[in-house]
Order: structure tokens, then C-alpha cells, then sequence
């Protein structure tokens, strides 16, 4: 393999793999990102729904904010500050538990600064993925993953057998690629054959929204 690569997929639209694009990017590598879904954010998603009277509802389903002890993440979050990405978010975090049937409040967590996406937790995902030097192609799940000796370089084919390119090197950001959670929604093999612990969680999300709420909230406005 060449020592330094020069065109690259990243598999994963989600904040790993958006932010290790961006990183390849500025460093003047050609970068393809895949991602299964119809847009970018994985774990930090947004949803669209509508209510009963056509109002526009959004809903961060993934994670509702991040927190950061890591300089070098600190430096890169005071970035997207500055594009407008991300604030500090001041308010408080409320959590339902079902058995008190109340709302808790998060403050338990620590002081850590609690950041947000602006307007919505995947705006970070998809302003990242659409930096110079990064193409996106969403609704592409990558099927296959071959090395190819005399080319020196990875072969990418979709679920369906059609060609995605070659590359110089690949960076699997999305856990599918090696999972057997690709096999139960494909029916195919994981495209990387590698043995992981199978130790996932589930986790059920309900959406719901409080109509005062958002009477106050325009008045307010």
C-alpha cells in the first residue's frame, strides 16, 4: 500500500466519520463518504414530523447534546462556534423516568458545558460533510470491501453489485460495516469479515411534544 493515501472512503455519515472526513479533507486528501441513510448525522439524526394542525415538529433522536474534556475537541467545538454550528446550551435537561412517571432533571452529570447543534444536532454532520475536498453520497450502503494487491488499492462495490469506486484506503465509522446487523437487514455477509463482541444495546425513543409548550414559546417570540 502507498504510504500515503490520496483518495479515501469513509463509511459512516455520523459524527465519526463526518469529522474524520474533514480532517482528511484539510489535509488535501480526496475523500468519498457512503452512508446508508438519507442524510448525514447517525447517532446525532434529526426527524421531521408534522402535527395534527401542519405544524412542523423536529426531534433530535440521537443524542440531544455533547460534552467535551478533550483539548483537542474543545479547540475543534470553539470552530464550529465560530461558523455558527454549535452553542452552548444554558438551559436545563430534563429526563422522564417511567417508574416515577416524572421529570428528572440531568444537572446530575456534572458541569461539563453542554454543546448543541444549531438548528439541530446533524447540522454539524452535514455542514462537515459538505467541506472542499469531500464528496457525499447518501442512500449507498456498501456491500463489499476488496483488496485488490496489483492495484494497490480497495475495491467498493453497493449491496446490489454495482461499482463505487477504488481507494487508496477505507475508514469503516459505521459499526454495520462489521456487524451482523448488516447480515439481518441485508441477508448478506458484514463487508469487512472480522469478529467483534456482539455486546449492542437497544434503546427505544418516543416522540412526543407539549402543545402549551409551544403556545408559550410563541408568545413568547
Amino acid at each position: 500500500m502507498n504510504p500515503i493515501a490520496t483518495k479515501v472512503a469513509v463509511i459512516g455519515a455520523g459524527i465519526s466519520g463526518a469529522v474524520c472526513a474533514s480532517s482528511l479533507a484539510k489535509n488535501g486528501i480526496s475523500v468519498t463518504i457512503f452512508e446508508s441513510a438519507r442524510g448525514p448525522g447517525g447517532r446525532m439524526s434529526r426527524r421531521r414530523e408534522t402535527s395534527e394542525d401542519e405544524r412542523e415538529l423536529y426531534f433530535d433522536h440521537g443524542a440531544p447534546y455533547f460534552t467535551s474534556t478533550n483539548n483537542d475537541v474543545e479547540e475543534m467545538i470553539r470552530g464550529w462556534e465560530a461558523r455558527g454550528l454549535v452553542a452552548e446550551w444554558k438551559q436545563n435537561f430534563g429526563s422522564f423516568d417511567f417508574n416515577t412517571k416524572k421529570f428528572v432533571n440531568f444537572e446530575k452529570e456534572g458541569l461539563s458545558k453542554k454543546y448543541v447543534g444549531i438548528p439541530g444536532m446533524n447540522s454539524i454532520c452535514r455542514a462537515l460533510c459538505q467541506e472542499p475536498g469531500i464528496e457525499s453520497k447518501f442512500g449507498v450502503m456498501v456491500g463489499r470491501l476488496e483488496w485488490l494487491e496489483n492495484e494497490d488499492s480497495w475495491s467498493l462495490t453497493d449491496v446490489n453489485g454495482q461499482d463505487l469506486g477504488m481507494f487508496n484506503g477505507v475508514v469503516a465509522s459505521d459499526k454495520s460495516t462489521f456487524s451482523q446487523r448488516f447480515t439481518q437487514v441485508t441477508g448478506k455477509p458484514p463487508p469487512l469479515g472480522i469478529s467483534i463482541t456482539n455486546n449492542f444495546y437497544l434503546y427505544l425513543f418516543l416522540f412526543i411534544y407539549f402543545d402549551w409548550f409551544l403556545q408559550s414559546l410563541s408568545q413568547k417570540l
